[in-house]
Order: C-alpha cells, then structure tokens, then sequence
C-alpha cells in the first residue's frame, strides 16, 4: 500500500503541469497581441499608409556600364604531402 501512495502522487502533478504550461502559453501569447494592438492603435497611418517604389529609369542617352564579374579560382589539391613532424610539448 506504501507504494501505490508513493507512485500517486507524480501522477495527479502531471495534469496540473499541463494545466499551468497551457495558461502560461496562452497568457504570454495574448499580451504579445495586446501589446501588438495598442502599438498599432498609436501610429495607425504608419500601416496603411505604404508608399509605392518608384521605378527609377536610367537615361537613354548614357550607355549602361559594362558588367564586371570576380571569379575565384579553384585551389590545386597536393598530390603528396611532406612527411609529418613531431611535436613535443614541454
């Protein structure tokens, strides 16, 4: 009988774990959208407002400017290596 006692005890603790991760989840994620609400409630115009980009259209008269593209070059692997030296440490 000292057993079944002993091994009760976790088990009633588990649905209440799960009972407080829910509501910690659940609160931090309605002051992060609160917060997010009054923000935008502030400064409404900033989110409606977007302005277009304007497509800058580069002179006929002037010729474009070559393309120039950098290339590496690709390392020679060594064939053979030099024998190994030996390294002592004091």
């Amino acid at each position: 009988m000292k057993h079944l006692i002993l091994t009760t005890s976790p088990f009633l603790g588990i649905p209440y774990l799960c009972i407080l991760f829910i509501f910690c989840f659940l609160g931090v994620h309605i002051l992060h959208l609160a917060r997010l609400g009054l923000k935008y409630q502030a400064n409404p115009k900033e989110k409606k407002e977007e302005k277009p980009k304007e497509e800058q259209k580069a002179p006929a008269e002037q010729p474009q400017e070559p393309i120039y593209y950098i290339v590496e070059r690709k390392k020679k692997t060594r064939s053979s290596y030099s024998e190994p030296k030996q390294i002592r440490f004091k």
